[in-house]
Formats: C-alpha cells, sequence, structure tokens
C-alpha cells in the first residue's frame, strides 16, 4: 500500500509541474516545477506521516523530498540519518527546507551545528552557520559571539556563494539582537561589502548586512515606541 501511495503522489506531484515554475527555480539550482503553496496542500491532507515521508525521500525526486520534509516528524530522525540526508540534499531549496523544518526541531541539532560549522564542504558547512543563526536569535547563551565574528571577518569575502550567505546572515543577525556587537558587525559589513550590489526587490530589505541590520533595528525601535 505505501509504494502504491509513492506511486501516486509522484504522479500527483508530475501533474503539478509548471514549466515556468521549473525555468525559474533552475535559475536558482532547483529542478522542479512544483507551485509550493500546491506542494503545502498536498502535505496537509496526507498530515503527519513518518514511514511515508522516509519513502518519499527515498526516491530523490527534488518535489518529492520537499514533500517528504513537510509531513515527517522532525524528531524521529537519527543524527547520523539527518547528516547523510543533509550531504545528499543536492538542491538549495531541499537543503533549506531540511535544516529549518527538520534539524532545527531535532535533539541532535546543536551536536550537527557544531560538526557541520568546520565541515570541508562548503554546502555542509553553510547549514552549520545557518543554525549558529538560529542561536544567535533565539538561544545565544553560550555561544562566542566575537570568535564568530572574527570567523566570519577572515573566512566571508571569499567563501563560496551558499556558505558566504549563511555567514552573511550570522553577522547581521548579531547585528541585529545583540547590540554590544553592532558597531563592528556594521564595521565588517562596511569593510567586506559581501552582497552589497545584490538585486533587491522594491520594499524588501537587502541583504547587505549594514542595510539589513540597520533597517531591523529602527523596526524594533518604532515597535517599542
Amino acid at each position: 500500500m505505501a509504494e502504491t501511495t509513492v506511486t501516486e503522489l509522484l504522479a500527483e506531484l508530475a501533474e503539478l509541474e509548471d514549466p515556468k515554475i521549473r525555468a525559474v527555480n533552475e535559475r536558482h539550482g532547483d529542478d522542479h516545477g512544483v507551485n509550493l503553496t500546491k506542494l503545502r496542500a498536498v502535505a496537509k491532507r496526507l498530515k503527519t506521516q513518518q514511514d511515508l515521508a522516509v519513502e518519499l525521500w527515498a526516491t530523490e525526486d527534488t518535489a518529492a523530498r520537499l514533500l517528504a520534509l513537510l509531513i515527517c516528524k522532525p524528531k524521529a530522525f537519527g543524527r547520523d540519518e539527518l547528516d547523510a540526508m543533509l550531504r545528499d540534499s543536492r538542491t538549495p531549496k531541499v537543503h533549506d527546507w531540511l535544516v529549518g523544518y527538520v534539524v532545527k526541531k531535532n535533539p541532535h541539532a546543536e551536536e550537527l551545528r557544531l560538526a557541520w560549522i568546520d565541515d570541508p564542504y562548503p554546502v555542509v558547512a553553510s547549514a552549520g552557520w545557518a543554525l549558529t543563526s538560529d542561536r544567535v536569535v533565539k538561544k545565544p547563551a553560550g555561544l562566542d559571539l566575537p570568535a564568530l565574528l572574527d570567523t566570519i571577518e577572515s573566512e566571508m569575502k571569499d567563501a563560496p556563494d551558499r556558505l558566504q550567505w549563511a555567514m552573511n546572515t550570522c553577522l547581521a543577525q548579531i547585528g541585529i539582537e545583540h547590540a554590544e556587537y553592532r558597531t563592528r558587525a556594521l564595521d565588517i559589513g562596511e569593510r567586506l561589502k559581501v552582497l552589497e550590489d545584490y538585486p533587491t526587490p522594491p520594499n524588501c530589505t537587502s541583504p547587505f548586512a549594514p542595510s539589513w541590520i540597520n533597517e531591523m533595528v529602527r523596526r524594533k525601535e518604532l515597535a517599542t515606541k
């Protein structure tokens, strides 16, 4: 029954394919063309099904893996299982959803953060930095923020794209959330100029760390008035 269900779901996802969406996604390294709102609707219908999620992941189909990440039980995966899944993620969207929707909610998140942040493979290291950014915001106690800034200052400029993006996010979150390190975070961002010219749509916040920090701090100050 489960195998038939996976087969049916793959057929359903194939029917949801939109060539225009695929063309846009492929420019960002993602190889699927399913509208994510429709994908979420499928996940809502299926509800949580860990065994089905594992089978969907095993198909290696990107849309199926995204669906798997929406219907799985994040706490059900073992440490080594998540490590293998991350290294096998292939596409940016699967990687991001795995870290954001599953690893962050798993009991092994901190252990994996520490293992991944120093991984020689940049995409894996970027996951470690993403988990670190989450801790900077939600649970900073125990983090050595000056040491993180030291690493960002020395390594971010020449880091590969996805690792650079993750380190830049961490830099911005330190500046936004921790006023005592804001001046240094702004200085690092201004000097390194990472993502300074990143194309940003109107009414959206630039990922350039100084602009991002200043805008979010401004919003926080307005909210407290």
